[in-house]
């Protein structure tokens, strides 16, 4: 695999995030009291990672993550519960996250610890009080082991909400190998080539792409990686910001681009009428089963090769490789990035406890072992990860430091940017289904984004 294709977060000029540490907040002593044994970390000068007795305190964990994802992180859970004496109980909150929480704290039962994928819900939920400062011992792991950029990124207004414990590198594009080969098709470093290769890949008999368009936040990933290419970073900062708007020329180039591929039927598996009614997972597992496969390449996060190990016989950097999204037009490669930030919810010693554990190396290490995850945690030592792919991925994600863009739409407002059937996912479908109306597509964007942000 090419170096190049495992760059994780690396577009963005060293000045555009001369980040600091945000200030750290919280008087919770969880932690200071009746101890547990304590357990040494995996690394970072053999500090020994404290941790309360919780025996008898239940605890309630949600995320968005369902399948090999949710199965990853509920090793981290039962560590957690093996070292404390806690029971934490995982609920999957659904892809309209913001709706699901807000509901559950408006109600007076919300979930101790959440993750949210949505950098702008943070903001969101800190503006309304509804998530908690950090405590001390979670803000002394998160320091240890995450660079500024990171912790900004857990931060709103001053103060350490969240650790960003699970990101992922969004520039990847995966493909099946045999059928690869069969089409005499090599790995396209530009636009013009990855149309060509697919092409090449449709004259052999397998369709291209498969896209899983019934989650309409797959296709907000195709469009930010357009976008940041071909427009570039400063305009990639403005439209998420909103300090332009979504009928702005840069924003009709990028669709323009994008409907090369979603407006060629013979390119997408089942058309766009089948591309809407395939999910994520599907879009994955289609592209790695068959022979001949359903097709023969899919867009997504590193994650993909969880979904790849769990839920098929491919061998990942064997019969599933990738290659890094590729550049469009005169621009760069794209490099985005997402994340999910754990976030305390209901203030105690047993949520505080676990995100002092999910901010060390020790839950890191476990969580890294089942594959289909990326750490930002410098201390991690790549050994953890499963296989070559995931290390190297892992190891340009460090090197990068603070030199990333995260996802756009996580950085929305949850109503634009982060709920199903709304917004930006509902026009990209809609999108999807006529790619021809470029100027429709961008009058109603810049429609729901002007609600949303309420400008």
């Amino acid at each position: 695999m090419r170096r190049t294709t495992r760059v994780a977060l690396a577009v963005v000029s060293a000045s555009a995030l001369a980040l600091t540490a945000a200030a750290c907040g919280g008087d919770d002593d969880g932690g200071k009291k009746d101890a547990a044994p304590t357990s040494k970390a995996a690394s970072g000068g053999g500090d020994a990672l404290q941790l309360p007795d919780l025996h008898g305190q239940k605890l309630e964990v949600a995320a968005v993550w369902t399948g090999p994802e949710q199965k990853n992180f509920q090793k981290v859970l039962d560590e957690f519960d093996k070292r404390t004496g806690a029971k934490t109980t995982f609920v999957p909150t659904g892809d309209s996250q913001s709706t699901f929480l807000g509901t559950k704290i408006q109600g007076g039962a919300p979930p101790d610890v959440a993750f949210l994928a949505q950098n702008g819900v943070l903001h969101q939920f800190a503006d309304k009080g509804w998530v908690k400062p950090l405590g001390p011992q979670a803000q002394a792991q998160l320091s240890k082991n995450f660079s500024p950029g990171w912790q900004k990124l857990g931060a709103w207004k001053d103060k350490q909400y969240g650790v960003y414990a699970k990101v992922s590198n969004k520039s990847m594009i995966w493909y099946n190998a045999a059928a690869f080969s069969n089409a005499g098709a090599t790995e396209p470093k530009t636009w013009a080539d990855f149309l060509k290769t697919a092409e090449t890949v449709f004259e052999s008999g397998t369709t291209p792409v498969s896209i899983g368009g019934a989650d309409g936040w797959t296709l907000t990933d195709w469009f930010e990686n357009i976008y940041l290419s071909q427009a570039g970073p400063e305009k990639y900062d403005q439209l998420a910001a909103h300090s332009i708007k979504w009928t702005d020329p840069s924003v009709k180039a990028a669709l323009t681009t994008l409907a090369q591929l979603f407006g060629n039927k013979d390119l997408i598996a089942g058309g766009a009428k089948g591309a809407l009614g395939t999910d994520f997972p599907k879009s994955v597992t289609q592209t790695f089963t068959g022979n001949p496969p359903a097709a023969a390449m899919v867009y997504e996060a590193d994650f993909v090769s969880a979904f790849i190990s769990a839920n098929t016989k491919a061998k990942v950097g064997t019969d599933a490789k990738e290659f890094a999204f590729p550049a469009v037009g005169a621009g760069k490669a794209p490099v985005v990035s997402g994340g999910d930030v754990a976030v305390v919810l209901k203030d105690g010693p047993g949520a505080q406890a676990l995100l002092t554990f999910i901010a060390s190396t020790d839950a890191a290490k476990i969580w890294a072992q089942g594959g289909g995850y990326l750490s930002p945690n410098k201390s991690l030592d790549l050994a953890a990860y499963p296989d070559a792919v995931q290390r190297d991925i892992a190891k340009s994600l460090i090197a990068a430091g603070d030199d990333f863009r995260f996802d756009m739409s996580d950085q929305a407002p949850a109503a634009f940017g982060g709920t199903k059937g709304e917004g930006e996912w509902k026009d990209l479908q809609d999108f999807l289904a006529k790619p021809s109306d470029v100027a429709g597509a961008q009058a109603k964007l810049e429609a729901d984004a002007a609600k949303a942000y309420g400008s």
